[in-house]
């Protein structure tokens, strides 16, 4: 992709942490290696294709959020996945990537300020890396860097690297607020809000605004360098989020549940006994939607700002964690969308033979029997599941298959999943859910989008390989009728694979995919 510099890439990147300040100058990371196999695989199949705007509106605009679009990894607070901007259309896709460490480096959550640039967190074997990036270039522009995890340290140290690949916590699920400021939970149980701001001489920095300490509420007794066997418990932060009043609440591995008033720093929280939270939540005007591997839940706040559960519905959890899977329980944030008098959330469970999509009724006044609108099996028998977010677009669902799918080494070799999306419609009148296609595409691991001013759903795909060459692809897809209509190659082998990151739309039209080695970005080049 050519290279449309602001700032001189001779400079080597440097990073300065000094107290609650990180600086770094512009630099430049080295573009994702390929894997050999490259020129032997189709560099774009399909043909460009024509903006069809989607007819429906936007989700509400939370009052502390960037705007949508720019504020996290759902896209919005809904937790729809959907763009109000065009992505690419295909129109000679041009494809750039940057290389965010020696090893790992995938930048999960990206974000946009108001003038555009990046805001990132990116996944490091020596901690996360907060990053302001130039979205032409992919340049750093400032750095800041989070503690390391204790998954990493017991990954090296046991030789267990599955524990990284599927902790979601340190920092993967942040959001940007309202005043560009992005707000995480580290792996020191504290949240952290970090703003960034120029300097006299033209450069930029990350500044700590804001620091909670989380420890007196949640176990902290977590491997370290200097503590590689502890004793006690340690329960990871997993999501933070704000609720339509300005409370930050946040979720643990464990279960718990709490909020942080960022006015007065008061911290309650509750505990889920026996339960796992593994992702993020979202949050309507009406209150917070959080599932755990047991149940959803709607919850609120009382007077003093302490969760408090408004309904619970259990759900089929099945038998054990399937592969494709980070637990026993549904893969998936919760979508809050629906249109006229009728307001929805969805998720999948984790039933054994066939996962089913589950759609519920929000309202607080609803009998517990008449809640479930409606329970849809998607895929094949004993091949179905899925550990990301659903899209939703009006009273449309969109879900994608993840069987199969653990983590960079499973698809080695020309390997891949059996892959399937689906889409399912709400009944106009409530009373159900219709099916309306399905598409083979094979996605294994990536959080899709939708743009609503193109009509195009982005998947982040991977054929199987006689030659034994692992190709990944930007992928579009028709949303009204699940026809792919483009396929453009990212690039080959393990530094490529997307390993649960999402796909995001930038203002400016441009894809970026997170992926093991740092983020890959596709344009249109007309």
């Amino acid at each position: 992709m050519p290279r449309r510099r602001t700032l001189s890439s001779a400079l080597a990147l440097t990073a300065l942490t000094v107290s609650a300040v990180s600086f770094a100058s512009p630099a430049r990371a080295d573009d994702i290696p390929k894997a050999p196999g490259h020129r032997l695989v189709d560099q774009y199949t399909g043909t460009p294709a024509d903006a069809r705007p989607l007819p429906g509106e936007q989700p509400p605009q939370h009052p502390h959020l960037a705007a949508n679009g720019r504020s996290g990894m759902h896209a919005d607070a809904a937790g729809s996945g959907t763009y109000p901007w065009n992505g690419p259309l295909g129109k000679k896709p041009e494809v750039g990537s940057e290389k965010m460490a020696a090893l790992g480096g995938e930048c999960a959550t990206v974000t946009f300020d108001k003038a555009g640039r990046i805001v990132t967190v990116c996944g490091t074997f020596t901690g996360f890396l907060v990053k302001l990036l130039d979205p032409d270039t992919m340049d750093t522009l400032a750095e800041y860097k989070l503690p390391q995890r204790p998954s990493t340290v017991e990954a090296i140290t046991r030789l267990d690297f599955s524990k990284i690949f599927k902790d979601t916590s340190g920092g993967a699920y942040s959001y940007l607020d309202d005043q560009d400021r992005l707000v995480l939970a580290d792996s020191r149980q504290h949240i952290v809000r970090l703003a960034h701001e120029q300097t006299a001489d033209g450069g930029w920095r990350f500044v700590v605004d804001k620091d909670w300490d989380l420890t007196a509420h949640v176990p902290h007794d977590c491997v370290s360098w200097t503590n590689l066997y502890p004793s006690g418990e340690c329960d990871p932060v997993t999501s933070v989020m704000p609720d339509w009043e300005g409370r930050i609440w946040w979720v643990t591995r464990q279960g718990r549940v709490g909020t942080v008033d960022p006015k007065s720093g008061d911290i309650r929280s509750v505990r889920l006994e026996g339960e796992e939270i593994q992702n993020s939540f979202s949050v309507a005007e009406d209150g917070v939607s959080i599932v755990s591997d047991h149940a959803l839940y709607s919850f609120r706040t009382t007077a003093d700002g302490t969760p408090k559960a408004v309904w619970r519905q259990t759900y089929d959890r099945g038998t054990g964690t399937k592969p494709g899977s980070v637990n026993q329980g549904s893969g998936t944030t919760p979508d809050l969308f629906g249109q006229g008098d009728d307001d929805y959330v969805a998720i999948t469970d984790n039933a054994d033979d066939r996962m089913n999509v589950l759609v519920y009724r929000r309202g607080d006044d609803i009998a517990d029997d008449k809640r479930l609108v409606c329970k849809v099996p998607v895929f094949g028998s004993g091949a179905s599941t899925t550990d990301n977010s659903l899209i939703s677009w009006g009273n449309s669902l969109v879900v994608e298959n993840n069987y199969g799918y653990e983590n960079i080494t499973s698809l080695t070799f020309g390997r891949s999943v059996v892959g399937g999306a689906s889409r399912i419609d709400v009944r106009e009148d409530g009373s159900g859910c219709d099916p309306v296609w399905e598409s083979d595409v094979r996605a294994p691991s990536n959080v899709p989008k939708l743009s609503t001013a193109s009509g195009l759903l982005y998947f982040y795909t991977k054929e199987p390989n006689s030659l034994g060459i692992d190709a990944w692809y930007l992928t579009a897809v028709d949303f009204r009728t699940g026809e792919t209509k483009w396929k453009r190659l990212a690039g080959t082998g393990i530094a490529y694979d997307n390993n649960w990151a999402p796909i995001t739309l930038g203002p400016d039209g441009t894809a970026y995919v997170g992926v093991f080695n740092g983020l890959v970005a596709v344009r249109d080049a007309e």
